[in-house]
């Protein structure tokens, strides 16, 4: 069994560095022409990333740390961290989510991961079940844009039609 702030915290980890994403990716997508991301799309991409963490967490809370689904989420956060460090080597600067990826991320990860050895619990998280995160990824991603792309499409009806 290990403290709330473990499994609780994994939400709290992923806030602070989604909020830093929020600010900078529709601007930086923009500027490097990378899948060009409005707001809007970034606010419903993090929003639904946000609920699978949202479930990470009340099931790591609910089985003290024990939910395979809990530790698979906190360990595919940590090794995010590791692809926002690598894709800042190769745009060769500022990427969103890089400054809090080694300051938060991958700092609170390693606690966490501890805090659960220490309690008794040995992670234990598949390769396969990290295969997950591309895919959760790539889903909330494309999500939003099919949602922007439904909500300008229905704007630009004719007042008449609507």
């Amino acid at each position: 069994m290990v403290s709330k702030k473990v499994t609780w915290g994994l939400l709290a980890a992923w806030v602070v560095h989604d909020l830093e994403e929020l600010a900078t990716m529709s601007r930086w997508t923009r500027k490097n022409r990378v899948l060009p991301t409005t707001p809007a799309q970034s606010a419903i991409a993090i929003g639904l990333m946000g609920g699978v963490f949202t479930a990470a967490a009340a099931a790591g809370a609910r089985t003290g740390g024990r939910s395979k689904f809990f530790q698979t989420v906190l360990t595919g956060f940590g090794l995010h961290s590791v692809t926002h460090l690598a894709t800042s080597a190769i745009f060769r600067g500022y990427t969103p989510g890089v400054l809090t990826a080694p300051t938060v991320v991958a700092p609170f990860t390693l606690w966490a991961l501890r805090r659960l050895r220490a309690g008794g619990i040995r992670p234990n998280t598949s390769p396969r079940a990290l295969m997950w995160f591309p895919i959760a990824v790539g889903t909330v991603h494309g999500i939003a844009r099919f949602a922007t792309r439904v909500r300008r499409n229905t704007a630009e009806l004719p007042s008449a039609r609507r």
